[in-house]
């Protein structure tokens, strides 16, 4: 990861890894169990800090329409709700397993295609680079707190889709 601050960039930064991270769960060659709890970690800890952090300060903003914020978050409910499909197939690389996992692919890049397009163009228009900086901060804190306390972990999930 770079040492930029800046929310725009972190936020593409994961989303680029949750595509590196697909690659490896379709390779038979890889650890396609390791790249799924990496997965589902990176996933929830990212949503939760966007939803936490980023998305309430971006509604603030005008050209950031607050339909594309909630948008955005009905998104992360479909992704999560694929991830915990996922996560509860008991048999990594079985048909069923491929299945699921396409599934979580097409959510998640649904998701992030339309989050760049819109949110992320916006706030990258629209807000200044320092609050850009401070939303990161924020972004990175919270991510990082998730991450510690095990957020992908297939009882959290479920605990999140089901609330």
């Amino acid at each position: 990861m770079s040492d930029t601050r800046d929310v725009v960039a972190l936020i593409l930064q994961d989303h680029r890894r949750m595509e590196d991270l697909f690659r490896l769960m379709r390779s038979v060659e890889a650890d396609r169990a390791a790249a799924l709890r990496e997965f589902a970690d990176l996933l929830i800890a990212h949503a939760l800090a966007e939803e936490a952090k980023v998305y309430p300060a971006l509604k603030r903003f005008k050209n950031i329409e607050d339909e594309e914020v909630e948008h955005g978050e009905e998104e992360h409910e479909e992704g999560n709700k694929a991830l915990l499909e996922l996560l509860e197939v008991d048999e990594v690389g079985s048909e069923e397993w491929d299945e699921k996992l396409e599934e979580l692919v097409e959510a998640i890049a649904h998701h992030t295609d339309e989050e760049e397009r819109t949110i992320l163009n916006g706030a990258r228009e629209n807000v200044a680079m320092e609050r850009r900086e401070e939303l990161g901060e924020a972004f990175l804190e919270e991510r990082g707190r998730q991450l510690k306390a095990g957020c992908g972990a297939v009882d959290n999930v479920r605990r999140i889709v089901r609330s």
